[in-house]
């Protein structure tokens, strides 16, 4: 039994060695089978797809779209079936390149833009247009161009915000048929000619000059108001003033008078009770103490008189005046 084990480990060799034709034919079937295997390997490895994440691709089988590919592997069989698209579905920056404008007063300006899209529908952006990008980059340019001539050159200074909208809705109108959409637009630079900047550089230092002298003026007229209304209260309050020093001088000149008055009145009824004690009447007595302060009151006048440095004559009652009983 071990002999026949030995022989049947060697006989193969034996026969190889006898007989080379057999052991050449042994060889071109091996190599033959390892191309094939190496060949179908590399067919198989070829019809293995992976698409990342956010991507997209769409298949075609026999030229006609058989089926859209997401995130993942698959198999794709070639040469039947082939990638006739594909693309990422996240959001997109589309720089739009600079152009000249001319505004609706004929301002010439060069203009450019962002455009922030989304591709939604992957079937649409290929076969409903032609190189979806370059489409909707020449959109934004000719749209660009259009909204830029319904503004007058200081319109689209101060309306950029109205700008971007109005770009916005134009732009989906026509790209949701491509299956894109525009999720913003933003205007970049609006750039005027330097014609144009000089000019608008002179006409804003005209307007500051402008502005200027008026905030000048209305300071000059308020100070005018204030000093005016100054004076006017003034001299309201001196009036207001002088009225009341008079009413109060008037008030104590009806207070001297009342108590002159009243001085007197006692003095007269003293004197004509003094002289209606010594036995004459009520009535001649009051009259005699009229005359007799009539004549004291001018005394006392005509010694003001004498002792000023002006006066040189002094008139003086004569006897006949004065009353019988002083």
């Amino acid at each position: 039994g071990s002999k026949m084990k030995v022989l049947s480990f060697f006989l193969p060799a034996l026969l190889l060695v006898a007989s080379p034709q057999v052991s050449q034919g042994i060889l071109n079937r091996d190599m033959v089978a390892t191309a094939c295997s190496v060949g179908a390997v590399c067919v198989a490895a070829s019809c293995i797809k992976i698409i990342s994440t956010g991507d997209m691709c769409l298949v075609e089988r026999l030229g006609k779209f058989n089926r859209a590919l997401g995130p993942g592997m698959h198999v794709v069989f070639h040469p039947f079936e082939t990638i006739s698209f594909q693309d990422t579905l996240r959001e997109q920056v589309l720089d739009v390149l600079p152009q000249e404008c001319f505004t609706k007063d004929n301002a010439p300006l060069t203009a450019d833009a962002i455009v922030y899209l989304r591709i939604v529908d992957m079937k649409d952006a290929c076969y409903e247009i032609f190189n979806v990008m370059n489409a909707v980059m020449n959109l934004c340019l000719t749209h660009v161009r259009e909204e830029v001539g319904r503004l007058t050159l200081e319109e689209s200074f101060s309306s950029r915000g109205e700008l971007n909208r109005a770009l916005l809705l134009s732009l989906n109108d026509v790209c949701k048929n491509w299956g894109v959409e525009i999720t913003r637009v933003e205007i970049q630079h609006l750039q005027p000619s330097p014609e144009i900047m000089r000019a608008l550089e002179s006409q804003i230092a005209a307007d500051r000059k402008k502005r200027a002298a008026i905030l000048q003026s209305e300071g000059e007229k308020a100070k005018l108001i204030n000093e005016a209304d100054g004076r006017a209260a003034a001299m309201i309050a001196d009036a207001e003033a002088r009225q009341k020093s008079m009413i109060l001088a008037s008030h104590g000149e009806a207070e001297r008078q009342r108590m002159e008055a009243d001085g007197i009145r006692l003095a007269i009824e003293t004197l004509a009770k003094a002289i209606s004690g010594e036995g004459g009447s009520r009535s001649e007595a009051i009259k005699d103490s009229l005359q007799f302060l009539m004549h004291k009151q001018y005394l006392e006048t005509q010694g003001k008189f004498a002792s000023s440095d002006g006066t040189r004559v002094l008139m003086f009652p004569s006897q006949e005046n004065l009353p019988v009983n002083i």
